[in-house]
């Protein structure tokens, strides 16, 4: 029995299982002091949780479209940030446009309504022009060769974007009707972390039903089981990748406003870079190709940022915490592809797939 044991004893698993026991009791650590120190009053929680739900729920929106082209396709468009940057970009022009004509001030809603308009239909044509281009002729092409081209076209659409609107960082204008706060137990949420939450969930709620209810949705639905099936009942596959890469671009152009009223400053031509990393992280965590998983992925990750440097890297003594927020992304990544690369609504994948 011994023996079979030693046999069946693999040194990777065991310093795995010792690495998560180790993160464990890191968290729990770190966590523990800084609770008991009594350092942040309930009310102080509660505004970082609220913070960190309207962050995550524009990370959401962004890995709505990695997963729905990961689930079409079973490719990562690294591309997408970019496309978030590009309607978010844009409706900055048209915003001051507004502001400086007087129409903002008179008409703050209909203003914000405009700028989605305009961020939606700049991303999705970016989207669009995307899958045309760029992807759709290396559909049955080696899948390194769609990575690279995306990574690629990252840098395209960066660069194309500095020289059309320039180099510098620019913000998005004020809206008066957001500016004001509820206290909420004691504690100050502001008004628009409420608005951009709200409204990122409504999105998501559409989204949902339209993938659940509708013909296209069940489409798109066949044809991420399988291509070749979906196409001999009768399937348009090229249109359902179309359709699938616009309903991408039009999430992260509404992301893109939501996050100009929610952190107006650091809109630049690079501004989709980190956003897009951490909706990637988003993603994978909640079960890439998962939409369910994306928006809870982007969710958890944005609330674990607010509060994770406050929580447990304080309590570990780290000076400067909340400097580290946005490495967070990057090690939560590691750990998911290490402990649960399937994700928290993920399946494990089959070897056709994987």
């Amino acid at each position: 029995m011994l023996r079979n044991a030693l046999e069946r004893f693999s040194w990777v698993a065991f310093l795995l299982w010792c690495l998560r026991i180790g993160v464990i009791a890191l968290v729990v650590w770190g966590a523990s002091a800084t609770l008991l120190s009594g350092r942040y009053s309930a009310s102080n929680w509660i505004s970082l949780i609220v913070a960190g739900l309207a962050q995550g729920s524009v990370y959401a929106l962004i890995a709505l479209g990695y997963s729905l082209v990961y689930g079409i396709l079973l490719m990562i468009n690294f591309a997408h940030g970019e496309v978030f940057m590009a309607g978010c970009f844009t409706a900055y022009f048209a915003a001051r446009a507004l502001e400086s004509s007087g129409y903002l001030a008179k008409h703050p809603l209909l203003t914000i309504g405009a700028l989605l308009i305009v961020s939606m239909a700049v991303s999705t044509i970016v989207a669009v022009l995307l899958e045309r281009l760029a992807y759709r002729p290396l559909r049955n092409a080696p899948r390194l060769v769609p990575l690279i081209t995306a990574i690629g076209a990252s840098f395209v659409l960066q660069y194309t974007f500095r020289g059309l609107y320039g180099s510098g960082f620019s913000a998005y204008p004020t809206f008066d009707i957001l500016r004001g706060r509820w206290m909420v137990a004691g504690a100050s949420i502001q008004i628009v972390q409420v608005v951009v939450f709200i409204s990122a969930l409504l999105l998501m709620a559409v989204l949902y039903w339209f993938v659940e209810r509708t013909k296209t949705g069940k489409s798109m639905r066949a044809v991420s089981e399988d291509k070749e099936i979906a196409a001999l009942m009768g399937i348009d596959v090229n249109r359902v990748i179309l359709v699938t890469f616009a309903i991408g671009g039009l999430l992260a152009g509404a992301a893109g406003v939501l996050r100009g009223l929610y952190q107006p400053q650091g809109i630049s031509a690079f501004m989709g870079f980190i956003p897009g990393l951490k909706a990637f992280t988003a993603a994978v965590l909640g079960g890439i190709g998962n939409i369910p998983g994306a928006m809870l992925g982007g969710i958890f990750l944005g609330v674990f940022e607010s509060i994770g440097p406050n929580l447990v890297l304080e309590g570990l003594g780290i000076p400067g915490a909340n400097q580290l927020r946005d490495a967070i992304a990057i090690v939560m990544l590691v750990f998911v592809l290490i402990f649960r690369p399937q994700g928290i609504l993920g399946e494990k994948l089959s070897e056709e797939k994987a």
